[in-house]
């Protein structure tokens, strides 16, 4: 689905929600050359709707990465597993930061 498909109104709310960041990764959008995502969470491809709680703010490397998919196989167990749905699931049961410093 072209991004034109999503209004104005649910763009401009994906990204306040998601506090100018990738709702995958945590990437601040400022400063960045390339533009984020608007990304269905559940593809256009598996039925998904324009629609608020299908929508989230991706940067490009997570957008292209998860593509139209909702599930990837788990390379240590080989497990098909759902993809991180940024509208249902917890960040910190699927993600941590190792070796980051913050700069105060």
């Amino acid at each position: 689905m072209r991004a034109s498909s999503v209004s104005t109104d649910l763009r401009r709310l994906t990204i306040k929600r998601a506090a100018n960041r990738c709702e995958y990764c945590k990437l601040s959008q400022l400063g960045q050359e390339a533009t984020f995502h608007i990304d269905h969470v559940r593809p256009v491809a598996d039925g998904g709707e324009p629609v608020a709680d299908n929508l989230a703010l991706a940067c490009v490397s997570c957008s292209l990465r998860k593509g139209a998919r909702v599930t990837v196989t788990d390379p240590e167990t080989e497990n098909t597993v759902s993809i991180f749905n940024p509208r249902r699931d917890e960040w910190n049961h699927h993600y941590r930061w190792e070796g980051v410093v913050l700069l105060v």
